[in-house]
């Protein structure tokens, strides 16, 4: 067991005794999650979810869990004290709401990328047709020829790499 919670040779009492005003065991169930020096965390958990309840789901886990689990009471927790109503649930849903829009921000972004694109390939091949005399006639096969189907498939592969 870690000795987090405890000062050499003398018992000290983890934040889960400490705050319930209760003598800390050698075998605790709190002490290696919940030391002295972070009475915060075991205060807001304690808060939201009771000591009583705690330790039941903490005894009801193998140990190379506990610690994982104690992470998310802590983090529920301080959520829950944020937000009573929604906790976590509200900060993920606030976030999906951003990416959301960023996601939206980002296609027409690559929209104006595309159009521009197409804007200078327009005009680089419309240059190209009035330099050389024998390309003037041939301009109505711009949308047929090579280098515009090159061009499409490279901004269809642009577009879905991301």
């Amino acid at each position: 067991m870690k000795e987090s919670g405890r000062k050499q040779g003398a018992v000290s009492p983890c934040a889960a005794c400490k705050l319930l005003r209760r003598r800390c065991a050698q075998d605790c169930v709190f002490a290696p999650y919940f030391p002295a020096d972070e009475p915060h965390k075991f205060a807001s958990v304690h808060k939201v979810f009771g000591a009583s309840n705690v330790n039941k789901m903490l005894q009801e886990l193998p140990e190379h869990q506990r610690s994982d689990a104690v992470s998310s009471m802590v983090y529920e927790a301080n959520a829950r004290v944020r937000d009573p109503v929604y906790g976590c649930v509200g900060a993920i849903s606030s976030l999906q709401q951003q990416i959301d829009a960023l996601q939206t921000q980002l296609a027409l972004v690559q929209a104006e990328v595309v159009q521009m694109r197409m804007n200078q390939f327009t005009f680089s091949t419309s240059n190209q047709a009035t330099d050389s005399p024998e390309n003037a006639s041939h301009t109505s096969g711009l949308a047929a020829s090579p280098q515009t189907k090159s061009f499409f498939s490279n901004m269809v592969e642009s577009l879905w790499s991301y």
